[in-house]
């Protein structure tokens, strides 16, 4: 039989979890992997050094979907950073739902050990570089090693925040993931009304008064 020219990067990841959601494990071998799906060993290694490497890009590719299919809509675009986040959340809880025998077998295959943080390392990356680029409005400290530490604590807060709802979406069993999606919108609201530095700056802009007052009167 003759082998499959043209094979891509989403080839290599659909038979990859065909793969390991009909055996329960990895393939033994590129070599027999790439027989079985009837193309050329070196059409991998184009694309991936490992099958580690191939199972750490499935959810980059979850990741990048979502924010293909989001960045089509305007109305997103138009978002303030608070429902860009909803969206972000609602589309790519879609895509894992799409999926979800193969991330339930990922992550649940890895969970007891360090490899479980290594697949999400890439995902982790894109995502809290994506909350950076949200804009969401932090309270403007002017001090440099300050600000470096509340824009850390913003992102790894965030990521917290996506492997507690991973987590929910996997333990839950509502119909259409319903319980998932007001986790979602409840969790999501409740950072940012924490985060609304609105109150914040009133207090201190009013300190800054009764300051100057205070001086301006002595």
């Amino acid at each position: 039989m003759a082998k499959k020219k043209k094979i891509t990067e989403n080839d290599i990841i659909s038979f990859y979890m065909d793969y390991v959601l009909e055996h329960n494990e990895q393939p033994k071998t590129v070599y027999a992997f790439a027989k079985a799906n009837n193309f050329e060993e070196q059409k991998f290694y184009d694309y991936f050094g490992s099958f580690e490497a191939v199972e750490k890009h499935v959810f980059t590719a979850f990741y990048q979907n979502t924010i293909t299919v989001l960045e089509k809509s305007e109305d997103y675009l138009s978002f303030d950073p608070r429902n860009k986040l909803l969206s972000f959340y609602f589309t790519f809880f879609e895509n894992l739902t799409a999926n979800r025998s193969y991330v339930r077998y990922a992550l649940e295959h890895h969970k007891n050990s360090l490899k479980s943080l290594s697949l999400l390392k890439d995902l982790k990356h894109h995502f809290t570089s994506y909350i950076v680029h949200l804009g969401i409005d932090l309270i403007d400290i002017k001090q440099e090693q300050l600000d470096k530490i509340q824009q850390r604590g913003l992102k790894e807060t965030a990521w917290l925040q996506l492997l507690l709802t991973m987590k929910f979406w996997i333990d839950d069993t509502s119909a259409g993931f319903e319980k998932t999606d007001i986790f979602i919108e409840k969790s999501v609201n409740t950072s940012f009304d924490v985060l609304d530095v609105a109150p914040v700056r009133s207090l201190i802009d009013f300190g800054k008064f009764i300051f100057k007052e205070k001086i301006q009167m002595n």
